[in-house]
């Protein structure tokens, strides 16, 4: 979401903060544990997070200032950058058959990068609005800011099945970063600072992830949660924010519900 909404953002996760109250849905709050803490850019507005070779690749998004970048996760220190053009603001990432894919707001651009270089490979049109961006291996699996998430073939970008999240008898709009981890599908839900833990198979949430108390943890301001990725040679998971100075290694206390 781009910085004009500030705002916004800040006041509709004050309502977020209530709607997602875990006696609104059914599915259980997953039990987790903070491991570790480490610095993140706080200059980053954190859309896609993707560990790769021992380090991480980022999307940010903002309005001139967009990225992908390589950062070392135990520093927070950026080693490499690519700046997207002005006009385009960066969104879901993700690294499939040794390619770094990125997504793009509203801009319908998909690129891919040399995930060790950040050297744009190629540039294609996208036919839906990004957000988050995740893969089987096989095919990629986006969102794009409502309940509905896709696979699609990574050479036609045609859809070949979806998904529509949901808790019980409710849709799960705000679907925003992915990251497919030991067959669940984990994604931030816009603009909570809670990850719905998804059954890839049908939709269904499984468990709720309550990340809220991770900002009594955070040494500045910052704005919603966003970005997920397993961290660099760890069981662990990385966990940040738009904005946060802190990226915070999480581990999950007792099995996710089946």
């Amino acid at each position: 979401m781009p910085v004009r909404m500030r705002t916004a953002v800040l006041l509709a996760a004050i309502v977020c903060a209530v709607t997602l109250a875990p006696t609104a849905y059914g599915a259980s709050e997953q039990r987790w544990t903070l491991v570790a803490a480490h610095p993140h850019d706080p200059t980053a507005f954190t859309e896609g997070l993707v560990a790769h070779e021992g380090a991480l690749l980022e999307s940010t998004g903002r309005d001139g200032a967009s990225t992908v970048q390589r950062v070392d996760p135990a520093t927070g220190t950026v080693l490499q950058q690519h700046r997207l053009a002005a006009w385009l603001f960066g969104e879901g990432l993700t690294v499939l058959k040794g390619a770094a894919i990125q997504l793009t707001w509203t801009e319908h651009r998909i690129f891919s990068y040399d995930p060790r270089t950040l050297a744009r490979t190629s540039a294609r049109r996208y036919p839906f609005e990004g957000w988050g961006l995740t893969t089987n291996g096989r095919r990629l699996i986006a969102s794009d800011g409502t309940s509905t998430v896709r696979w699609l073939d990574p050479t036609t970008l045609k859809v070949t099945r979806r998904i529509t999240v949901h808790d019980g008898q409710r849709t799960i709009d705000g679907l925003n970063e992915l990251e497919l981890i030991d067959g669940v599908l984990w994604a931030n839900v816009w603009p909570s600072d809670r990850i719905a833990l998804i059954d890839p198979a049908d939709g269904r949430v499984r468990a709720w992830l309550d990340l809220r108390r991770l900002r009594t943890q955070l040494s500045a301001p910052g704005e919603v949660l966003n970005g997920i990725a397993r961290y660099p040679g760890a069981s662990t998971i990385a966990v940040t924010g738009k904005y946060w100075p802190q990226l915070f290694e999480i581990r999950l206390g007792g099995q996710i519900p089946a």
